[in-house]
């Protein structure tokens, strides 16, 4: 009759006497079945190593309880396991959900450079139009600052509307060429 212990010599009781070397037989012999359950039950892969380890840790703390007459030593190494991702579960589940709020400081810090880099940004635009030919820098800012359309623009300069929109077309075409250039440069 064929015994359920796979394995003649048993490292628990080994480990339980305190043998270093049952310590890695160990870890030889069982990582694919803990790594198995582990895999099986835990979805998020970054705390799988964690769980294995965990295990590992729980089986030779619990070693001196393993008895070969109630069960085999893979069953008690896989009830270990087992029982040990199910704690982690719960103690998961039980720990508060908290928010990640950034303290005042950093807060302010960011908004301070948030601010240097509009200002940087809005001192190249600004370099950038003044390059551009007055009447292309006129109806940029005729547009963009006073949000005004084309058709209020046109009105507004007596220029007719295509005019306009060319002017604004190339006047915007080489300010970005600009702008282009002098974020590279710095």
């Amino acid at each position: 009759m064929a015994s359920s212990q796979p394995y003649t010599d048993l490292l628990l009781p080994s480990i339980a006497r305190g043998d270093p070397s049952a310590v890695e037989a160990c870890i030889a012999r069982y990582s694919p079945i803990v790594w198995t359950i582990a895999k099986r039950m835990v979805k998020e892969p970054f705390g799988l190593e964690d769980v294995v380890q965990e295990i590992f840790v729980e089986l030779w703390k619990t070693a001196h309880r393993f008895d070969p007459s109630k069960a085999s030593e893979i069953t008690y190494v896989a009830m270990i396991a087992r029982r040990k991702v199910i704690d982690r579960f719960r103690r998961e589940a039980r720990a508060p959900v908290t928010e990640n709020y950034e303290e005042p400081e950093t807060l302010a810090e960011d908004e301070a450079l948030e601010q240097v880099d509009k200002q940087d940004e809005a001192s190249w635009a600004m370099r950038a139009l003044n390059t551009l030919k007055p009447d292309q820098r006129r109806l940029i800012l005729m547009s963009v600052v006073d949000g005004l359309t084309h058709q209020e623009i046109a009105a507004s300069t007596g220029l007719p509307l295509g005019t306009i929109k060319s002017h604004i077309r190339r006047g915007l075409d080489r300010a970005a060429t600009i702008l282009r250039g002098s974020k590279e440069e710095s």
